[in-house]
This record gives structure tokens, sequence and C-alpha cells, in this order.
């Protein structure tokens, strides 16, 4: 089947089967690898990318549901050779430990930010329930969230 759909701004038409998962077609296609596969159900958040504005378990896509879709993923984040406000507040709040779940953590909160200008700390866990650290007690990731929110906000 071919489809149409636009990877961190730029567009593609591939070629997909029938049974091949967006999360394959980002690492093994395009060679995006910043989403990880992590547990292949949807579970962990390690693949989370941002489709049509919405966070999304991309191991959990089928290729074909992404036609004609806009996918944002981590490597489209940075600009100009500088992090994105998310990525510069995950770093500088210590948010990051083995890192492996970080791109997922990055990507759900920059999906909630682009909808809620100044989240909630209930907002903040709810957009971030879905992804799963082993490393950390989440404290300074839901603190760089705020701290992201206020730069994006001006402050």
């Amino acid at each position: 089947m071919l489809i149409h759909l636009t990877v961190n701004g730029k567009q593609h038409t591939l070629a997909v089967a029938p049974q091949e998962r967006l999360l394959d077609l980002l690492r093994n296609r395009l060679k995006l690898t910043g989403a990880k596969e992590g547990c292949s159900e949807g579970e962990c958040g390690a693949c989370t990318v941002i489709l049509n504005g919405e966070a999304v378990n991309s191991c959990m896509v089928l290729a074909y549901q992404a036609r004609n879709a806009e996918i944002l993923t981590i490597e489209g984040l940075a600009a100009n050779g500088g992090l994105d406000a998310v990525q510069q507040a995950f770093a500088d709040n210590g948010a990051i430990q083995c890192g492996y779940c970080t791109p997922g953590m990055v990507m759900s909160a920059k999906a909630l930010l682009m909808k809620h200008a100044k989240p909630t700390e209930a907002q903040i866990r709810e957009a971030l329930a879905g992804n799963l650290c082993r490393c950390t007690g989440y404290v300074n990731i839901i603190k760089a969230v705020e701290a992201a929110a206020d730069t994006l906000n001006g402050g």
C-alpha cells in the first residue's frame, strides 16, 4: 500500500506492508531512532511520537493508519542547532537518568504543552501517565514540564 505522510516537516511517499508498524517505519526506514521499542504493547511510552497533534505509542499504530498524517518525532524538535524548550527543561532540571524513556517523556510533554500553555500538575501527571521510567521518581520530570511551560509563556 502506498501512503503519504509528513514526518518532522518533510513529506514522504512510501510503500508499506499491511502489518508494518509506524515505529518500524520511523526507525528502520526513515532512520529516526529516537522513539524506542520498549514493550511492543503500548504500555511503556518509550515509542511516543506526536501524530496529528496527539501523543501516540507508535508501536501500536500501523504505518497505514498514519497515511496523510503529520508526525513529529524527538528528532524534529531541535531547530537551528538549539534544543526545544521541553528538551532544554529536561536537561536543566535533571529529568534525565538513563535516557531510554526520555524521548517518549519529552514527546508526551510537548503534546501536552501544545494543547495547554499552563498545565496544572494534575494535567502533567495525566499526560505522562503512559510513560514509564524505572530510574526516577518523576519529581524532576514534572518540574521540567513546568519549567518548559514557563519558558514557552515568556517566564
